[in-house]
């Protein structure tokens, strides 16, 4: 065995160039010419093939180290002598140069690589039916950021089949699984739980005969012609108005999207966050933009900046151990999010809030009567289902109240479907799973859902698709007490509806006094969207269904 230490070649005079891609783990096999690293200059990206075949045994770089010819990149411990192989250049094509010693074709030299010329990037393909053992790494999550791995479902040893997961990892809001790309058997696994991962991070070693997916080859003509097309303008998709328009508010002016640097890692991670890049300010060479400078521009835009944008004072630090004894603790990734929403939410949503009460005493009567027949479907009938369906009613009645307003507000979307959200309090902060097509589902079958996405909720197993799409949504703290709340409107959602504790009140009727179970509701909206009349019309019919439930079936 043999440990050979790979280096950066020849980059001509590009001096640092940024690593923007690992394309190997430590324990990985790779053959010759196999790629190792993407670098990435001010013009062109290029990868960094193997010289030699063997086994990674450590990386010395990491993703966003500036790197230069001679640097280290890993090493590798193999059983060949190395062979230097040339990277063809556009000299390869032209006729050989005879010499006045031997007379042969001069070559150039080994480990000449012209400036930033990308490497193609090639899979040796396997022998039919041959094992291989393979490296399954963490797919693209979207963003820089690390995730925590919080169960690990197969170990060494175990068989799999394409798609099966292997891993499930956390998110700020949601978990979500990672399947197996291939059918094999797991040779080693290098995660555990609790382990912090990001994209590219290895899972396991995987033993099968699959050949593993082709990678279309990156030439130096088409890396130049990317980055030339996309250096001419840095326009992003729809999605990113809101983002530029406060922008455009803080600095005042706009830099020249001509003059905009910034390679195609960087302008991709742009367009996920929606952020034009020329407003962003470079802190690379020549100005140049870097993945940093994104996530600083995003950090800034959903933190002080934001509020600052509206005019409103910042609360100062204080320092309160001057006062007494004081514990520093971390807020939660989940909790974090959730406050930037409601901030945003409550700063740009003009809230009205309508209170009523519901008299929901044959409700309950009826809902205790269905307890048997509820053990025996294996459910427990709560008050949500009965719920869900009067506001589903109510916003078929009042189409008003089931539409988004475009961010320009020239315009809104009239939605078709009634999908609901319904707050869950976890250990971990408060999450929203969503309830489709309740138009289309019986109590029970909404009684079903229910307890499932609850109980997914606080295991902390909801995919981000289970808590999108709502058209409205419930917040109820019965189960807590208190006569009543003002819930923050969930944007996009035009309404949210607050539910307290149902108590017994005497209510006069027929000329006496009778005691009734009164359900006190709050229906918060957005003022922009809905008026003051409809709001008082949404609100009686909700308490007219829920006084009577037969007109839920009409």
């Amino acid at each position: 065995m043999t440990i050979e230490v790979i280096k950066v070649p020849d980059l001509g005079d590009a001096g640092e160039v940024e690593v923007i891609e690992l394309l190997v783990s430590v324990g990985q096999a790779v053959k010759e010419n196999d790629s190792l690293i993407v670098l990435e200059s001010d013009k062109a990206a290029m990868e960094i093939p193997a010289p030699m075949a063997g086994t990674v045994k450590s990386i010395a770089i990491n993703l966003g180290d500036q790197v230069k010819t001679g640097s280290e990149i890993l090493t590798l411990e193999t059983e060949e002598i190395p062979i230097k192989t040339p990277v063809k250049t556009d000299k390869d094509d032209a006729p050989p140069v005879a010499t006045k010693a031997a007379g042969k074709a001069q070559k150039p030299k080994p480990e000449s690589v012209p400036e930033m010329q990308s490497v193609a990037r090639t899979t040796p393909v396997a022998p039919a039916n041959s094992k291989q053992t393979k490296t399954v790494n963490i797919p693209d999550l979207g963003s820089e950021a690390d995730v925590e791995v919080i169960e690990v479902h197969v170990s060494a040893g175990d068989d799999v089949s394409k798609d099966d997961p292997l891993i499930t990892l956390e998110s700020d809001k949601a978990a979500m699984d990672v399947p197996s790309p291939l059918t094999g058997q797991v040779k080693q696994v290098h995660l555990k739980v609790g382990d912090k991962v990001r994209t590219g991070a290895a899972i396991l070693q995987l033993i099968s005969s699959e050949a593993p997916a082709s990678v279309k080859p990156v030439t130096k003509a088409s890396a130049i012609k990317e980055t030339a097309e996309i250096s001419s303008t840095a326009t992003a998709p729809d999605r990113s108005q809101p983002m530029t328009a406060t922008a455009n508010q803080d600095s005042g002016q706009s830099t020249s999207k001509a003059t905009v640097y910034a390679g195609p890692a960087v302008r991709k991670l742009a367009r996920e966050f929606g952020v034009e890049l020329s407003l962003v300010n470079g802190s690379g060479a020549k100005g140049r933009i870097l993945k940093e400078d994104i996530h600083t521009f995003v950090k800034t835009r959903l933190s002080g900046s934001a509020a600052n944008s509206q005019g409103l004072p910042t609360v100062p630090d204080l320092d309160f151990s001057l006062f007494g004894a004081v514990e520093k603790v971390a807020v939660s990734k989940l909790h974090r999010v959730t406050a930037v929403n409601m901030h945003r939410n409550w700063v740009n949503v003009p809230h009205v809030a309508q209170f009523n009460e519901a008299d929901v005493t044959e409700l309950e009567s009826f809902r205790e009567e269905q307890k048997s027949e509820a053990q025996r479907k294996g459910l427990k009938l709560t008050f949500m289902p009965f719920l869900l369906k009067a506001c589903c009613k109510a916003l078929q009645e009042y189409p008003q109240f089931n539409v988004s307003l475009h961010s320009s507000g020239e315009f809104l979307f009239q939605k078709k479907y009634f999908h609901i959200g319904v707050a869950v309090a976890t250990d971990a902060g408060l999450v929203v799973p969503v309830i489709r097509n309740i138009d289309q589902k019986s109590v029970w079958q909404l009684a079903a859902e229910l307890s499932d996405l609850s109980e997914k909720a606080k295991q902390r197993r909801l995919s981000r698709e289970e808590m999108q799409g709502a058209c409205f949504s419930i917040s109820s703290l019965g189960a807590i007490g208190g006569t009543g709340f003002i819930p923050i409107v969930n944007a996009p959602e035009v309404a949210i509806l607050g539910v307290g504790k149902t108590q017994i009140k005497p209510v006069f009727n027929d000329g006496q006094f009778v005691p009734r179970n009164m359900l006190p509701l709050t229906l918060s909206y957005d003022h922009r969207a809905v008026n003051g009349v409809d709001g008082g019309m949404f609100s009686s019919y909700l308490v007219k269904l829920l006084g009577d439930i037969r007109l839920l079936s009409l």
